[in-house]
């Protein structure tokens, strides 16, 4: 959310950011702000005068009182209940205004970074580096739950008898090896000085609002029924809600955080063939990554986050690209974002694994996050997130890449500590 501010300011400024972003039927909204703004204003102005008033009337009376002139003090009082009267309407009125102003500042955008590309939607954006060499092998990579299927490694008839579509059942050596991945993130994030966390999995609907947007918040977030909870998405929600209504000191920052969580998402609309299996699913694990920052310090940070998911793929042998998210592939409360995709050798592509934000102080301004700074005033922070590690996703990488001919899947060095020194799975069929 912006600054009333800035949007006050710097109207055109903000317009030229929504188109940008490709989102035309918001451009009537700044003005709409910002005429309701300085209604508020003009509101507020008349309502200290009438206070002033109030006080001034009040001596009035008290001293006609003394006086004996009753009368004379009840004129006054009559005029002191006109003022009265006026100053509810004004307070209502400023309540009302200030709500229609929230609603729109709610889904008007970030301010991108001038090095976002502009583009429509996801097809626009803009690769920018690849790391590993892209092989395709002689043999055939078979589908993803073909193979965990070899391993017995997964049951998808069971979860649906017991959930539905969208869950399956993972086992044996397949549930072990996405464990060892999440257990070996965990490690990877420590050793890079982050703080290890394991956050509450639902949270109060104002922290949902703190930390996405509209449009994400329903195609997105499962509510707990007669309850102000909901089932986190992803723990970037419960990670920066944490801080919410708090006054940071600036020795606290850097807040660099890696959290764990189950996460739960709708996953609304249709998709195609490739996303079967356990590629887009309603419920998955994650290790994640958090920054708090200062502001000026935000893009490094960004840089650093990415760089983290593309190392930690490298040492399992996945070869990765990075792509630029173009102006019109970004959420709303997003300044900057860069998805990290894997190499498929099956499908002979690159598909996502991760996705690296920064939120500038968008997050921190709607939760009421800040910093404390005595000489210059509070200010708000910026925060940022990135996917270290999502499997199923990853998963699918994971088998697609290390599979060899004969079924066997081969387990890179670092991973092996955590399989028990296995240094390949054996099929079980």
């Amino acid at each position: 959310m912006l600054d009333i501010k800035f949007v006050r300011s710097n109207p055109d400024i903000v317009k030229e950011n929504i188109k940008k972003k490709f989102q035309f039927e918001k451009l009537p909204m700044v003005d709409e702000v910002i005429e309701m703004d300085e209604e508020i204003r003009k509101a507020k102005t008349r309502g200290d005068e009438l206070r002033a008033e109030r006080n001034n009337l009040s001596r009035q009376i008290g001293a006609l009182m003394k006086q004996g002139k009753k009368d004379e003090a009840e004129e006054v009082k009559k005029q002191v209940a006109a003022d009265a009267a006026e100053l509810e309407a004004l307070e209502k009125k400023e309540a009302e205004l200030g709500e229609e102003i929230k609603a729109r500042m709610m889904v008007i955008p970030n301010i991108i970074d001038p090095s976002v590309p502009i583009g429509e939607d996801d097809s626009k954006n803009v690769e920018i580096t690849r790391y590993g060499e892209a092989t395709v092998p002689e043999w055939e990579v078979p589908y993803h739950t073909d193979i965990m299927d070899l391993y017995t490694g997964i049951d998808i008839d069971s979860a649906r008898r017991t959930s539905g579509a969208g869950f399956y059942y993972l086992r044996g050596d397949i549930a072990r090896l996405q464990s060892s991945i999440l257990s070996y993130a965990r490690d990877f994030m420590i050793g890079k000085g982050f703080e290890y966390f394991i956050p509450p999995f639902m949270i109060h609907g104002d922290v949902v609002k703190g930390v996405m947007s509209f449009a994400e918040m329903e195609n997105m977030m499962y509510k707990i029924e007669g309850e102000d909870l909901y089932l986190i998405g992803t723990s970037e929600h419960s990670m920066v809600g944490r801080f919410i209504g708090q006054i940071l000191e600036k020795s606290d920052l850097p807040q660099t955080l890696t959290s764990y969580s189950p996460c739960f998402r709708k996953e609304v609309g249709a998709h195609g063939i490739e996303e079967r299996g356990v590629y887009r699913i309603h419920q998955f694990e994650k290790q994640e990554m958090v920054v708090i920052c200062e502001p000026e310090d935000s893009m490094a940070w960004f840089d650093k986050l990415w760089s983290y998911t593309v190392e930690f793929f490298r040492t399992l042998d996945i070869p990765v690209r990075t792509l630029e998210c173009c102006s019109g592939d970004l959420a709303d409360l997003k300044v900057k974002s860069l998805d990290v995709e894997a190499w498929s050798p099956r499908q002979q592509k690159y598909f996502e694994v991760g996705s690296c934000s920064n939120l500038g102080d968008a997050q921190a301004r709607r939760l009421g996050i800040r910093v404390r700074d005595k000489e210059k005033g509070n200010y708000i922070p910026h925060t940022l997130n990135n996917t270290v590690v999502a499997p199923p996703r990853m998963l699918i990488a994971f088998l697609e890449n290390n599979y060899r001919p004969d079924g066997t899947v081969l387990i890179p060095k670092a991973l092996q500590p955590y399989m028990g020194g296995q240094e390949k799975l054996e099929p079980k069929k």
